[in-house]
């Protein structure tokens, strides 16, 4: 009989490294590592030997970075999506795009098997699985920590040792990481109470308040169709144009939120989050949508961005509803065209000017000072229609009152 193969989505740490010889220990099988760069700014070319190290039959080393910002990102910023009110979905919209790839090659590789190293605790597992399912419904999943007798860090340490792998484990940095190019998450240790103030040497891109300039900085972006795509009057890529940022901002110590969260799995969870550039787009992005959306489409979208942060947030990339709202947002950023700039100052991003050719602000209209466009008095047959209802309920009320209806006894 032919041995199992099983497309491992692999990072290099100390769980992805053990689940190498921990599947050949207990299935027939040979495994294909995948390693995905979304721009966690790591060198990735060691993990090839690691890898093979390991046990795996082979390596791939696949950059997404660009796909990432491109499909999932640009599309997350156009609706407003923020997950309540803060998380910016970093980790979330990264998932569906590694997933993706996943079954890419495990269909290429002809795999019985996809296999991640996510905890039972966790949003992750949820994310790659409902990807793996709606792009590959008939695939097999491998949830190791699910169905392993490794209870702890220092059991995982145990077993690398056991089977010959060198795993360096460090205590200078405590906390529980994800990284790429759009954030950087922190949890656990002391975040784990919420009564402790995050410490500033936790930081690792934003600089702490103190440290920042003592003059702002201003920054212009220009957007086409909801997309940035030039940063102070520079045309760039969509890679570029966050990596640029991600300095600017950082530099100045924005985009560092701390939050308790629900988790889907039902429990709340501290997390810290540094966010440098998609907080000043998110930022620039509502600046123009402000004077280029009438009020109708504004505040609806409103609704509709909490749902897409819920569908992001809980995986749903995939889904029937997260492309209809998708093709919804598209339709109003048709005009979200124009150049915002923001001033940036000890963690603060304050609107600086914004400009669109499809601008709904009319400063003729809008005017304090004397205008010839607007007649004051129409207002008052507005408000008497607008105001109909009330008065026609408070007059009940007063004939009720008179008649002894008012309800007292």
């Amino acid at each position: 009989m032919a041995k199992m193969k099983i497309v491992l989505a692999y990072s290099g740490g100390l769980d992805t490294t053990i689940i190498i010889p921990w599947l050949k220990d207990n299935y027939d099988c040979d495994v294909i590592a995948v390693a995905a760069d979304v721009g966690q700014g790591e060198e990735l070319a060691p993990l090839n030997e690691k890898a093979i190290k390991s046990g795996a039959q082979k390596i791939f080393i696949e950059d997404l970075t660009e796909e990432f910002v491109r499909d999932c990102i640009f599309p997350t910023i156009k609706a407003d999506a923020v997950y309540e009110g803060k998380y910016l979905l970093g980790t979330s919209f990264a998932r569906p795009v590694i997933a993706k790839r996943l079954v890419e090659i495990a269909k290429r590789e002809k795999a019985d098997a996809i296999c991640h190293g996510c905890t039972g605790k966790g949003n992750d597992q949820v994310r790659f699985e409902l990807t793996i399912k709606a792009l590959a419904p008939d695939m097999k999943i491998i949830a190791p920590w699910r169905i392993w007798d490794i209870k702890s860090r220092d059991e995982e340490i145990d077993y690398a040792k056991a089977h010959g792998l060198d795993v360096p484990v460090t205590k200078k940095h405590p906390y529980s990481m994800d990284r790429n190019i759009w954030h950087l998450s922190h949890e656990g240790s002391d975040l784990e109470d919420p009564e402790n103030e995050p410490q500033d040497d936790m930081l690792l891109i934003s600089k702490p308040i103190k440290d920042t300039p003592d003059k702002p900085e201003y920054v212009t972006i220009d957007w086409e169709q909801g997309i940035p795509v030039a940063v102070d009057g520079k045309k760039l890529g969509p890679v570029e144009i966050l990596t640029v940022l991600n300095d600017i901002g950082a530099r100045h110590g924005v985009g560092v939120d701390d939050m308790v969260e629900n988790r889907l799995v039902g429990m709340k969870s501290r997390g810290v989050y540094e966010n440098p550039a998609g907080s000043i787009l998110y930022a620039a992005h509502k600046n123009l949508e402000e004077i280029t959306l009438d009020r109708d489409t504004a505040h609806f979208k409103e609704h509709i961005a909490i749902k897409f942060a819920e569908l992001v947030y809980d995986g749903k990339w995939y889904t029937p509803l997260r492309e209809s709202l998708s093709a919804f947002v598209d339709e109003t950023q048709k005009t979200v065209t124009g150049t915002t700039r923001v001033k940036l100052f000890k963690g603060k991003i304050t609107p600086a000017g914004m400009s669109s050719p499809y601008s709904l602000y009319d400063e003729d209209i809008a005017t304090f000072g004397a205008d010839e466009v607007y007649d004051q008095k129409d207002s008052e047959g507005f408000i008497n229609l607008f105001g109909l209802p009330l008065k026609v309920r408070a007059k009940m009320l007063e004939r009720n009152a008179k008649a002894g209806k008012n309800g007292k006894k």
